[in-house]
């Protein structure tokens, strides 16, 4: 997972360092080298303004996703769940989820009450969404202000389609609580066991987390609510 995000991370300031050693490479040797201030050199101002102008190519991802947010200060004055939920913003490339990522807060600098969403983009982050209406969640808990980290890893992995069974992956919610918080991974379909196993799996390992985690089916929690068993452990 850490040589993942390495790679992510990475990847915006390649074309930068790319296009920074061409410029020094055109500008070494011969006359050229001599310029005088201001002159330009093996080309028009023209072409030198277009070259100046153009932007870096972005890295797109496979899938489009949206972050979605749910103030606790809102919660207070809604009476239906999730109508204080929000979208943020949606991204579809590497530069445009660092760029978001690194101007909002991370779970530890969260109020406590507040969830976090990262869904596939025009997939809700509720159980009412049609596709995610038959599945369920794994769910990893940490000491309060512990989960950083790990949320990263664990929206790099989706958004860098590291799970065998990513198409069975709806998003991601961190859940900011008064002793600890809560990150799960939201499936399409439950029933697929072999499918929320290789899931689980996988998560545990990209996290480097030792604990036993569960899976608990939406329809469970609808009608059992905290009363839900795992139907799943890995």
């Amino acid at each position: 997972m850490v040589e993942e995000t390495e790679k992510l991370a990475t990847a915006i300031t390649d074309d930068a360092e790319n296009s920074s050693m061409n410029k020094n490479h055109n500008n070494i040797g011969g006359e050229d080298s001599e310029a005088e201030e201001g002159e330009i050199v093996g080309g028009d101002a023209d072409d030198a303004a277009k070259a100046v102008a153009a932007p870096a190519p972005k890295h797109p991802l496979e899938h489009s996703w949206t972050f979605w947010f749910d103030n606790p200060s809102a919660k207070a004055k809604q009476a239906a769940w999730g109508s204080s939920m929000r979208p943020i913003y949606t991204f579809s490339t590497v530069e445009d989820f660092w760029s978001v990522y690194n101007n909002i807060h991370h779970p530890s600098k969260l109020a406590v009450g507040a969830d976090f969403h990262c869904f596939k983009n025009k997939i809700e982050p509720k159980w009412e969404d049609p596709v995610c209406a038959n599945g369920g969640k794994w769910t990893v808990t940490f000491q309060r202000g512990k989960s950083d980290s790990c949320w990263l890893y664990t929206l790099l992995a989706m958004i860098g389609e590291q799970f065998d069974y990513g198409d069975e992956i709806c998003g991601a919610v961190v859940n900011v609580r008064g002793r600890q918080d809560k990150i799960s991974i939201w499936t399409k379909n439950a029933a697929n066991e072999a499918a929320q196993l290789s899931i689980g799996r996988q998560w545990k390992e990209f996290l480097d987390y030792n604990e036993t985690i569960g899976f608990i089916f939406h329809d469970d929690a609808k009608k059992l609510d905290r009363g839900a068993k795992n139907r799943y452990t890995v």
